[in-house]
């Protein structure tokens, strides 16, 4: 038993053992290229890319203005992160003198109805890549799930159908990806802009 339950435990590291490049390397000016959406969720990657800035800033980075790099992106041509997945990364260094680029994939953007109940799922990966020599520096994915069920619900099954459709359809996506983005950015080494820069090497972080 002892065995079976060890096995289970979840891994917990210091961040300097999870991410040992980004000490390293230290970036500080980071691109977001447009997210890779892997969803029928046509809106998806706008939505998001207005919820990535905030808590990379937070974090002690700068963010190379989004709306800017997006626009001059696409007067290239370039819409959709996976477009860039086999680029040189150095390239956005000598574009944009950006140390690191970050690519997102938008795994999860889902509106999921059961039986007297449902949910809303946002599921994003994270890459951040050296532009220097094209390492990656840090990955992680996350998933939010928010239940929209009705509950119980005095109209008996009609009424609780009802109420998981309304429960779902007022269910904002952005704060969900706002959430996803705080707690994967938080295991994130402190960039050079914070305070506590070169300090949180021993904070732990979920190995995932």
């Amino acid at each position: 038993m002892a065995i079976g339950l060890s096995g289970c435990a979840t891994s917990i590291i210091s961040k300097e053992d999870a991410f040992p490049k980004m000490y390293q390397a230290k970036p500080v000016a980071i691109l977001v290229v447009p997210a890779i959406n892997n969803t029928t969720a046509a809106e998806a990657p706008e939505y998001y890319s207005t919820t990535i800035a905030e808590p990379l800033t937070r974090m002690g980075y700068y963010v190379l203005p989004i709306e800017v790099t997006n626009r001059l992106l696409q007067e290239q041509g370039i819409v959709d992160g996976a477009q860039l997945a086999n680029v040189d990364a150095g390239l956005f260094k000598t574009m944009y003198g950006a140390d690191a680029v970050l690519f997102v994939n938008i795994n999860q953007w889902d509106t999921s109805y059961f039986v007297l109940g449902g949910d809303v799922t946002v599921g994003i990966a994270y890459e951040l890549v050296s532009t220097t020599n094209q390492d990656v520096l840090w990955q992680y994915a996350d998933t939010i799930v928010v239940n929209t069920g009705g509950g119980n619900s005095g109209g008996g099954l009609i009424g609780a159908l009802i109420s998981t459709a309304i429960n779902t359809a007022l269910t904002d996506y952005i704060p969900l990806a706002k959430q996803v983005n705080y707690r994967a950015l938080s295991t994130l080494p402190f960039g050079g802009y914070h305070p506590k820069a070169g300090t949180d090497q021993k904070v732990r972080a979920f190995n995932k």
